[in-house]
């Protein structure tokens, strides 16, 4: 059956290519038409017959070059956007359409025609649709355009520069002492740390700060825990009474770190995640679970209203810091284990937490692929985090109040506790 199957569909490869190059059209042409439906009859150019007859000639143009003339292709696609062009600029006339939306859609219907029967189904099939989507949703993407602010913007594209411009210029190759520093991936890294940043800032501007510390402080995690950390505490000097959620809301942010460090050796190193996805999880829950109470106890007070609480991360001079910053712990990293061992990364992890628990995280977990043991790495990256906490801790004591403080301390050294002793147990286990 199968056999039979596999030849009826080899046999008729052509006429099925064609049949999908016309729904694909069929497709664009229905959303075309349900956008024009008000209008009479007459005054729409192009609505499903036409689409749908535009990308069945695209895969007929795509044939014929194949087998008739090369220049079969290019010249039926001038035919179709000269006939096009006329249509539109008799539609300028009453009532004036300057848009030229429906033109390039009805040209790319005839492209994605060509590419389904001479190209790929997969590529044409994904390509319709995302055109479709677009079209569909003019007055969303434009309110999203008017809702956007020059500094994100600007941001947005930033990003693009320091990932699709400037890292594919950058040699992958080891370089420096021991061949530490890879230039490619160490960019990487910090477009995935811009990335993660970027993304958790649109989380907030989204849901805004209207809907409560605890929603906040859940995405403040994903960019700055250490800024919320920081604005909290001052803020429960404000409101004494609110102390209590903001110390949950600090807790939380801190508590979201560690998911992002699993992400983060997700993707770097896979082979991490069987050592440290326990010791993780056990010191997030530790902060989860408190600050789940103490929100459940307090909830009743309200509110705090706050502003704004992450500024946007993303500034080329910042990832450029932070590149610097990920060589230099690297460097470090490789002259401190061959002068002391494991007790060099640890000692570097450490004093790297103090102030940043991304670029040790980074290092420590490119350097489990080639360098240290995954061991080392995983109990590296957990003294980092438990650091980085406490100083947020310490923060939390000296900038607010001493409810605060005494709140956020308990769980941040029950998670320091809890974490090492999980992940020195699977050590001696392993």
């Amino acid at each position: 059956m199968e056999d039979v199957t596999r030849e009826f569909l080899d046999t008729n490869q052509p006429l099925i290519r064609l049949a999908v190059a016309l729904l694909l059209g069929a497709l664009i042409g229905i959303e075309r038409g349900w956008v024009a439906r008000e209008q009479r009859a007459g005054l729409r150019i192009a609505g499903v017959r036409t689409h749908a007859l535009v990308g069945l000639l695209g895969g007929i143009a795509a044939l014929l070059s194949a087998s008739v003339s090369a220049w079969a292709f290019p010249l039926i696609f001038v035919a179709v956007a000269a006939t096009a062009l006329v249509a539109w600029q008799a539609r300028l006339g009453d009532p004036p359409d300057f848009s030229i939306t429906g033109l390039i859609g009805l040209l790319l219907t005839f492209c994605f025609g060509a590419v389904a029967v001479g190209v790929d189904l997969a590529v044409a099939t994904a390509c319709a649709v995302a055109t479709a989507l677009i079209l569909d949703n003019k007055r969303e993407i434009h309110g999203l355009l008017n809702r956007l602010q020059a500094h994100e913007l600007d941001a947005g594209l930033k990003l693009l520069v320091i990932s699709v411009v400037m890292l594919p210029l950058l040699p992958n190759q080891a370089l420096g002492p021991g061949g530490v520093i890879n230039p490619y991936q160490l960019w990487w890294m910090v477009v995935l740390v811009a990335s993660v940043s970027f993304v958790g800032y649109f989380a907030i501007r989204v849901g805004g700060t209207e809907k409560g510390i605890l929603f906040t402080s859940l995405f403040a995690g994903l960019s700055s825990s250490t800024a919320l950390t920081l604005h909290f505490a001052r803020q429960s000097r404000l409101a004494p009474a609110h102390g209590p959620l903001l110390a949950a809301g600090i807790l939380l942010a801190c508590g979201t770190m560690f998911p992002r460090i699993l992400l983060y050796a997700a993707v770097i190193s896979p082979g991490l995640l069987s050592s440290l996805w326990l010791p993780i999880s056990l010191m997030a829950l530790t902060l989860y679970l408190p600050s789940l109470l103490i929100w459940r106890r307090h909830h009743r007070q309200g509110l705090v209203e706050s502003p704004a609480l992450i500024r946007n991360p993303l500034e080329l001079r910042l990832a450029l810091l932070f590149g610097a910053l990920l060589a230099l712990i690297m460097l470090l990293g490789e002259w401190l284990r061959s002068a002391l061992g494991d007790a060099g990364i640890y000692l570097l992890a450490t004093t790297s937490g103090l102030a940043d628990v991304d670029a040790i995280t980074l290092s420590l977990t490119r350097m489990s692929l080639e360098t240290i043991a995954g061991q080392t790495a995983v109990l590296g990256i957990i003294l980092a985090a438990a650091t980085n906490n406490l100083v947020k801790a310490g923060l939390a004591g000296l900038l607010g109040t001493r409810d605060i403080g005494w709140r956020v301390a308990g769980p941040m050294l029950a998670s320091l506790l809890i974490g090492l002793a999980a992940a020195l147990a699977m050590r001696l286990a392993g």
